[in-house]
C-alpha cells in the first residue's frame, strides 16, 4: 500500500487491503448524515443503513490501527452516542470526549444555533500509546493572569474543550480554555478550498502533534479537502488519505503540491562556490 498520497475509492475496501496494525494515528471526519451536499455521496441515508455502514468502516479503521495507535473521530450531535457505543464494542479505550466549539456556527430558526462538534479520542491500548504533552502545552491562567508561583513554568496540557477566537493565530489556543473554539472554515476564509465540510488546520495540528511523532503514518479515511494530510506533511509525518470523490481527491493532490512549492520557495539559496583558475 503506497503512502503520502490520497487513494480514490471506498474506504472500507481500501482499508481492507491494508496491512493490519500498520497505522499509528487515525483521524476520521465521516459524513454526519444530516444532508450536506457532497458531489458523489448521499448524506441522507436511512438511520439503519447509515449505522450499518458506520460499523463496517469503524471496524476496518480499528483493524489497521497499530497496538500503540490512537484514533480521533469528529462527529455531530445526531450520532455521537452511536459512534461511541461502537468504538467501545470494538475494544478501544476512550481517553477524552472533546468538544470543539467554533464560531460561524449553523444558523437555526427553530432551535438554538449550533456552534460545536464532538471529537472522540480513543486508543488501542491505554497502557501503551503515543502521547506527547510537551508538543501541545499552553500557558496556564495561573501564569498569564495571576502570576502564581505554583504554576508549571512549561505550561499545562490543554483541557478537553478547545477554543480559538477567529482573530487569533491558528497556532495558539486560549490558555484557560477547555473548549476547542476554532472557527469553522467559512466560504470567505483564505483557507477555504471548496469542500463543504472542511476542517481547520489548527484542530489537526494539535491532534497530530500530541498523538504521533515524525515518521509515523497518519490515516484519514475521509480525506475531503485534505486538511489531515496537509498538516501531517507539514509536520513530517507519513500520511494516507482515502476519498470517494475524484474531484475532491484531485483537490487534495493539488493542495499537497502547493506545500511542496511553498517549501521550495522558502528554502535558502546556497551560495555557489567560486572557482579558482589554475595557473
Amino acid at each position: 500500500m503506497r503512502t503520502n498520497d490520497v487513494i480514490e475509492g471506498d474506504c472500507i475496501q481500501v482499508l481492507g487491503a491494508m496491512r493490519e496494525g500498520s497505522v499509528d494515528l487515525v483521524f476520521a471526519d465521516p459524513p454526519f448524515n444530516i444532508g450536506y451536499q457532497y458531489d458523489v455521496y448521499d448524506d441522507r441515508r436511512a438511520k439503519a443503513d447509515y449505522l450499518n455502514w458506520t460499523e463496517k468502516w469503524l471496524a476496518a479503521a480499528v483493524r489497521v490501527l497499530a497496538p500503540h495507535g490512537s484514533m480521533f473521530l469528529a462527529i455531530g450531535d445526531e450520532f455521537v452516542a452511536e459512534h461511541k457505543v461502537r468504538l467501545d464494542a470494538l475494544g478501544l479505550t476512550m481517553r477524552n470526549w472533546i468538544v470543539w466549539h467554533y464560531t460561524f456556527g449553523v444558523n437555526c430558526s427553530k432551535k438554538f444555533n449550533r456552534s460545536h462538534a464532538h471529537i472522540l479520542y480513543y486508543v488501542r491500548d491505554p497502557k501503551n500509546y503515543r502521547f506527547f504533552p510537551d508538543a501541545v502545552r499552553v500557558p496556564s491562567a495561573r501564569m498569564t493572569t495571576y502570576a502564581d508561583r505554583r504554576a508549571n513554568p512549561v505550561g499545562k496540557l490543554p483541557d478537553d474543550t478547545w477554543m480559538l477566537r477567529p482573530q487569533e493565530s491558528d497556532k495558539h489556543f486560549q490558555p484557560d480554555s477547555d473548549t476547542w473554539h476554532v472557527p469553522r472554515v467559512c466560504g470567505t476564509f483564505s483557507e477555504r478550498l471548496g469542500h463543504p465540510c472542511q476542517m481547520p488546520e489548527a484542530v489537526l495540528d494539535r491532534i497530530i502533534r500530541v498523538a504521533s511523532e515524525k515518521g509515523d503514518l497518519v490515516l484519514d479515511p475521509f480525506a475531503g479537502s485534505g486538511t489531515t494530510l496537509a498538516v501531517a506533511k507539514k509536520l513530517g509525518r507519513s500520511y494516507l488519505g482515502v476519498e470517494l470523490s475524484e474531484q475532491y481527491a484531485d483537490g487534495v493532490r493539488k493542495r499537497l503540491q502547493m506545500i511542496d512549492f511553498a517549501e521550495a520557495a522558502t528554502e535558502p539559496v546556497k551560495p555557489r562556490k567560486r572557482s579558482v583558475a589554475k595557473r
